[in-house]
């Protein structure tokens, strides 16, 4: 049977038939515009934290440093954060300054991305690492310690391995076999690396599964980054679960993992896609035989496609003007309502909404 993939166009998803196999390769890049819209009623006085891509490299994504809003904020900057690690709109509405009407801010960028690839069968001299990201990608997180039942975990499952890339491969493939896609999880899931080792329910979605993937390679002494973004694109290699197949991407967030390997430089992994294609590929619930998840399985180590937008690899994000605690990651809008904390993870209280168009090629 032949696979299918669906390309998004301007307003609409078309379905074309494809039969190339799983194997992302880089090739033509590929232009998007993303427009995030939040929105608010009341009288209360609002602030509103909105990510913007703050990441590229060269190989796959490139984030253009245009950026319109629009909309009635009182005050609505560019805002860097974590030392330039992430970058979003902070925006406010102070009491009663829409005078009844509701409180919009409309944001839209451009981003540019192709599949990405690495050949593990040639090593080779990638560019070494300045010391600063050498610290930074083996240093633990709140959510990603590198200590404890981290390191104890890391240390078995790389027991024996004499390079970088043996470990690495060992970590992609225990997560892939021992944990698995957990449907009642919301979100990407907090990314609460120990609380998932330490409770043994290994359940959970991309921020869990692919931190796991970033914090046993940096207990392992490898440096690692997850990267938070969102799904705007098909698959055009037909799998469902691997992409946005609607122009309404709001809930299309998605964390990737990269290892650094001395000889490869940044090697994509995906450990947590394995398992949603395990889970939610069609039919469903696939066995570890099926074509399509040996294939994912093969190829999320070292490949991955290019219908991504990433917004940044930040940790710990403190949100200027907020007297709440920092987020773990920031990839989804973030607000407060007189003080409170909003619930980034239900759009339908806290009103968001973002799109994407294709740019003609």
């Amino acid at each position: 049977m032949k696979r299918r993939e669906f390309l998004a166009t301007t307003g609409a998803v078309t379905l074309i038939a494809a039969t190339d196999p799983f194997a992302p390769t880089p090739g033509p890049w590929r232009s998007y515009r993303v427009t995030t819209t939040v929105t608010f009623t009341g009288s209360a006085p609002v602030q509103a934290w909105i990510p913007i891509p703050n990441f590229s490299e060269a190989s796959w994504i490139s984030a253009s440093p245009a950026m319109s809003h629009d909309g009635n904020a009182a005050t609505a900057q560019v805002v860097s954060g974590q030392n330039g690690q992430a970058a979003f709109v902070h925006a406010t509405w102070p009491a009663n300054a829409a005078n009844g009407a509701a409180r919009t801010l409309v944001l839209q960028n451009s981003v540019s991305t192709r599949d990405l690839s690495v050949d593990l069968a040639r090593p080779g001299h990638a560019a070494p690492l300045s010391a600063g990201d050498r610290a930074r990608y083996l240093a633990p997180t709140t959510n990603i310690p590198t200590d404890g039942i981290v390191k104890t975990t890391a240390d078995k499952i790389t027991a024996g391995a004499s390079t970088d890339l043996e470990k690495a491969q060992r970590i992609y493939a225990w997560i892939v076999e021992n944990t698995y896609r957990k449907a009642t999880v919301r979100g990407c899931g907090l990314g609460d690396v120990s609380f998932l080792l330490e409770t043994g329910d290994l359940g959970g979605k991309c921020a869990d599964l692919n931190g796991l993937m970033a914090g046993l390679a940096r207990a392992s002494g490898i440096p690692a980054r997850d990267i938070y973004g969102i799904r705007i694109a098909p698959s055009r290699f037909g799998y469902k679960s691997l992409g946005a197949n609607s122009t309404t991407i709001t809930k299309a967030q998605h964390c990737r993992a990269e290892v650094y390997l001395s000889d490869y430089g940044w090697v994509p992994t995906d450990p947590a896609d394995v398992r949603k294609v395990i889970l939610e590929e069609p039919p469903g619930n696939l066995p570890a035989s099926d074509p399509k998840v040996v294939d994912a399985r093969k190829t999320l180590f070292g490949a991955w496609e290019g219908n991504y937008m990433a917004y940044n690899d930040a940790a710990d994000v403190a949100l200027p003007g907020s007297s709440g605690k920092p987020v773990p990651f920031l990839m989804y809008p973030q607000a407060e309502v007189n003080g409170q904390r909003l619930d980034s993870l239900d759009p339908a209280n806290f009103v968001y909404t973002i799109e994407v168009t294709a740019n003609a090629s």
